[in-house]
């Protein structure tokens, strides 16, 4: 990992270090995606093109490349068939988001720079949508080619981070819930941990155990999952207050208007960059072990935490 730098610095090695990695991990989820979701005209066409109006709207692909970034650290190069975990690991996000948006939730009108699901095709669609996303991504989970006890490994982690003891639902809920309150510190690392960082650790964590890595190994990854999700979704708070809507690519200040659980609300800006920072650091003390094979999920730990959108 190179020295500690400036930002000025870190800009440059970040585009030098990240384009051909982002890029390259794009295009693989994508034609993984492309190829696992049905066509748009397959019957009911209705409910496809509302699945792939969210799927290939412009999203990083965040979790599908940390999936097969994990699986590189474990064995050197890119595991053959693990872009069909990271596009599972896609589809759930995205259904996640397609419901976050929806009246009852977060009710937004705006994703990716985009309509929501709901606005472009009715509520109802973009619930069946969500639903859809979500069933299929276990179909192709199921299907997955590695060892059958790594296969449902690899299941029960992605169930239990999207699931709701500690997972992505519970979290959702536990935020609906402490709207228009002032919630203490505990709840709202819960919240964050559970709604953000259990699917992004569930994807470091499916792409250590579809590679073969070791009880040590998946436990290294699951730090730095735990690490970095905690810290994305401090940073996605920071954003939502210091960015406009057209730089997101979705309706800027809405925590604040709702009077959501933050951690700007709870501690300001410069606490919580500094909360973020030190997660980046705790991120970076659990891949020691991988030596120069982590390299690149070093790099996207640091480009999670200094993006700007």
């Amino acid at each position: 990992m190179p020295a500690r730098a400036g930002a000025g610095d870190w800009l440059a090695i970040l585009t030098s270090m990240l384009k051909e990695t982002l890029e390259e991990g794009r295009k693989i989820a994508d034609a993984a995606l492309e190829r696992l979701l049905p066509s748009p005209d397959a019957r009911p066409a209705s409910i496809h093109r509302a699945m792939r109006h969210s799927v290939f709207a412009g999203g990083k692909r965040i979790r599908p490349i940390l999936c097969m970034e994990a699986g590189r650290a474990v064995v050197g190069s890119l595991p053959n068939g693990i872009e069909e975990v990271g596009a599972a690991l896609e589809l759930l996000h995205t259904y996640s988001l397609i419901h976050d948006d929806l009246p009852a939730l977060d009710n937004d009108d705006l994703r990716r720079g985009r309509p929501t699901c709901h606005k472009a095709f009715g509520e109802a669609t973009a619930i069946l949508a969500g639903d859809a996303l979500q069933t299929r991504a276990y179909e192709i989970l199921s299907r997955v080619q590695c060892v059958a006890e790594a296969r449902v490994r690899i299941i029960e982690e992605i169930a239990r981070g999207t699931g709701t003891i500690n997972g992505m639902i519970g979290g959702q809920v536990v935020d609906l819930e402490s709207e228009h309150r002032k919630p203490d510190q505990e709840t709202l690392q819960f919240i964050h941990l559970s709604k953000t960082a259990a699917l992004i650790t569930a994807s470091v964590v499916s792409g250590g155990l579809y590679a073969g890595g070791s009880e040590s190994e998946v436990g290294q990854l699951r730090c730095y999952g735990q690490s970095i999700g905690l810290a994305f979704q401090i940073v996605d708070d920071i954003l939502d207050v210091t960015q406009t809507s057209e730089q997101l690519g979705k309706t800027a200040g809405k925590d604040l208007a709702s009077e959501k659980a933050t951690y700007p609300a709870m501690f300001g800006l410069e606490e919580s960059r500094k909360r973020a920072a030190e997660l980046l650091a705790s991120a970076g003390d659990a891949l020691k072990g991988f030596g120069s094979r982590a390299e690149m999920l070093q790099v996207i730990a640091r480009f999670l935490i200094e993006r700007t959108n």
